[in-house]
């Protein structure tokens, strides 16, 4: 079968109804590298209350949270647990003959703009995005849908608004156009992070970054808002997610080249190349100030690589940061050179990506 050509936030379908996102855009020849999402509750339960979701054909299906994806595919879907040759570990990741389905942010939200809107939610959706283009000069075709809404699984009252936007000029311009929004008086969109209310009442498990500094650097990102509209009478969550249009896609994974763990790191760097900063990976060119405690070698470090959704578009060019996570070396055809990665490992509450300029 040809190869599927996708990226970061479209979704599969498997055989037996599990749904994945594709995670990135580096993948092997034969699958794709994937997140665990939902699955159908034939298969799956759980006892956390945010995790049902129910579709419009009443199908119920449970997400995942934390390490629970793992954990099931490991005891029930072992096939969809794949090495990756750099890594020489396991991942999550599907092979393109076990796809049934495949869901695409831009296709469905196409659907949901053209035609009637079945809900107050999906209304409410159409008046955001509708606001957005008219104040960017965006088209709808620069957007996508991700979330329960790109798996009809949202519930019209209490669902949150999750759009993509593909391309990272067009999301420079969004950004520039929602903080114009938000400084302008009667605005129909906030900043999520003007207030402390995002966080208020959470356990704080961050054990570098302390939740006034978190509320500091998502509050700059201007991807996060609020949109308040008479319609539902509710200020509903709205998130603009990052995706690289085609043109930006570059698959670089190299069967043959090897990321080697070589500990953990704290130093402080300056921040020489944020392009892509926006993105899932989220990649900072650095320069090397100060190794604080580490291994030798990681002075010579020559990116911060982010894997984490808390550090994307964190820092940003010739800010001095703090950084603290696992070394890696990655050797290959080119040579090599040492990257710190920011991951899903049992020190992820200790990673940090952090501003020191932050007055």
């Amino acid at each position: 079968m040809p190869a599927i050509r996708l990226r970061d936030r479209d979704a599969l379908i498997t055989k037996e109804g599990l749904i994945f996102r594709v995670f990135g855009y580096s993948h092997p020849s034969e699958a794709l590298v994937c997140d665990l999402e939902y699955a159908p509750s034939e298969l799956f339960k759980s006892d956390n209350p945010k995790a049902p979701r129910t579709s419009k054909k009443q199908n119920v299906f449970y997400k995942f949270y934390e390490d629970e994806g793992w954990k099931f595919l490991r005891d029930a879907f072992p096939k969809y647990l794949i090495t990756h040759d750099m890594l020489q570990s396991e991942t999550i990741s599907v092979k393109q003959s076990d796809v049934s389905e495949v869901r695409r942010p831009n296709e469905i939200l196409k659907k949901l703009v053209t035609e009637k809107p079945p809900d107050e939610l999906v209304a409410e959706m159409q008046d955001a995005l509708k606001h957005v283009t008219q104040c960017s000069g965006l088209s709808t075709k620069d957007f996508g849908v991700f979330g329960s809404m790109l798996h009809d699984f949202h519930h019209p009252k209490l669902s949150d608004i999750d759009l993509v936007i593909y391309g990272r000029t067009k999301a420079a311009r969004l950004c520039e156009t929602l903080q114009r929004l938000y400084k302008e008086k009667g605005s129909l969109l906030k900043n999520e992070f003007d207030t402390n209310e995002a966080i208020r009442g959470k356990r704080w498990r961050f054990q570098n970054l302390s939740p006034e500094e978190f509320v500091w650097h998502q509050r700059r990102k201007m991807i996060y808002a609020l949109f308040n509209h008479a319609r539902s009478g509710r200020t509903i969550k709205t998130e603009f997610e990052p995706v690289k249009d085609w043109p930006e896609i570059i698959n670089d994974y190299d069967p043959t080249a090897r990321i080697v763990q070589k500990g953990w790191v704290k130093m402080t760097a300056c921040i020489m190349d944020d392009s892509d900063a926006a993105f899932i990976p989220s990649v900072y060119r650095i320069r090397p100030v100060k190794v604080i405690d580490g291994v030798d070698c990681a002075a010579e470090v020559a990116r911060v690589i982010s894997y984490v959704e808390e550090f994307r578009m964190q820092v940003r060019n010739r800010e001095a940061v703090y950084v603290e996570g696992n070394l890696e070396e990655i050797t290959g055809r080119q040579g090599s050179f040492h990257q710190i990665a920011l991951t899903c490992c049992p020190r992820y509450y200790e990673q940090v990506l952090k501003s020191i300029n932050t007055d």
